[in-house]
């Protein structure tokens, strides 16, 4: 790069810790020459927003819990950069990341959104994400999560969605489309967001060429799953409805209704009636909230240039049933475990 451009770090942290604390320390020693780091801490309870941070950071510290969207979109308003990077506090991240993923960006104007390989931070040969992909149920299937690294992740390649923990954003197209919907509180605002760019004719990118390390579970150690599940439920059905076009949302969003109420089914049957009704309450919010949902999707689909078929041709993946099961298993351990740990 002749000139390298402004590049705005955003990290919203509550209650991170030590962890946290160590992420700042990896970031202060990128070899990228200009950027700078947002910092919006989130209510934090323990002593985490006393972590120092690099020269000519700014540091918002808001008086109440306001979550990770919203706590990101205040971040944004103090951004100044050609790009923003956004970067979950439970990260590490090695000293050229910044600069591979920019020059990356410099190389290709129709990128829009640029993921890197994210590994397993407790078993760096295993892959957190490397991009996730659309399926005709509306559920997503997270290409590489927990699979151990391997030549198939060498490789660039397009991708519906990519994973909030780290992705590089052009701002030009953030000032078109907005960046997180605050009514999703947090989890799947960032396939939403990945959505829009498609839908304006810009690239998902995952990018082999850098890669960070993402504490898996940190999250949800801190946080009520039952309510994380929730979010991703009612923010599922709210992003279907918003990016869909007219013909496949007469198609996917009922089998994905269909699919959620035979998981609360089987919940249901189990004698696991709070996680059965976590999904009956996320169907209800967007029942109770749809006239607001369809105005945002007015908009939203105001920024098409390019049909569901153009996107689905290359970036909808065949439903894996056994996978989807698993995932299923792995989500109903996680409930019972939170559960449990409450008792």
């Amino acid at each position: 790069m002749k000139k390298p451009p402004l590049v705005s770090v955003i990290i919203t942290n509550w209650n991170g810790g030590e962890l946290y604390k160590k992420c700042i320390k990896s970031l202060s020693e990128i070899d990228y020459p200009k950027w700078e780091l947002v910092v919006v801490d989130d209510a934090s309870t323990d002593d985490s927003f006393k972590t120092p941070l690099p020269k000519s950071s700014k540091l918002i510290i808001n008086k109440k819990n306001v979550n990770f969207a919203r706590a990101n979109n205040i971040g944004y308003g103090y951004a100044k950069g050609k790009y923003i990077l956004l970067l979950n506090n439970d990260t590490l991240v090695p000293r050229d990341f910044l600069t591979n993923m920019t020059e990356r960006m410099e190389a290709d104007s129709n990128i829009g959104v640029l993921q890197p390989k994210i590994r397993l931070m407790d078993s760096p040969g295993y892959l957190d994400n490397a991009g996730s992909f659309m399926t005709r149920i509306g559920f997503l299937h997270h290409w590489g999560f927990g699979r151990k690294d391997s030549e198939e992740f060498d490789k660039e390649k397009e991708i519906f969605s990519a994973k909030g923990a780290c992705m590089l954003i052009r701002n030009e197209i953030i000032k078109k489309s907005g960046l997180f919907d605050e009514d999703y509180i947090s989890y799947f605002e960032e396939t939403d967001f990945c959505w829009r760019i498609l839908l304006m004719g810009y690239k998902v990118l995952y990018y082999p060429g850098t890669e960070i390390l993402h504490k898996v579970g940190f999250t949800t150690k801190r946080i009520n799953v039952l309510q994380i599940n929730y979010n991703s439920y009612k923010n599922r059905i709210a992003t279907l409805i918003k990016n869909l076009g007219f013909f496949n949302l007469t198609f996917i969003l009922p089998a994905h209704l269909v699919v959620s109420c035979g998981i609360a089914a089987a919940f249901a049957l189990k004698g696991q009636f709070n996680n059965s009704f976590m999904i009956i309450r996320a169907i209800w919010w967007n029942i109770v909230n749809l006239q607001k949902t369809l105005s945002k999707r007015s908009k939203v689909q105001a920024l098409r240039k390019v049909s569901d078929g153009e996107i689905f041709r290359s970036l909808m993946a065949p439903v894996d049933w056994k996978g989807f099961f698993g995932d299923f298993k792995r989500i109903e351990k996680d409930l019972r475990l939170s559960l449990n740990q409450k008792r």
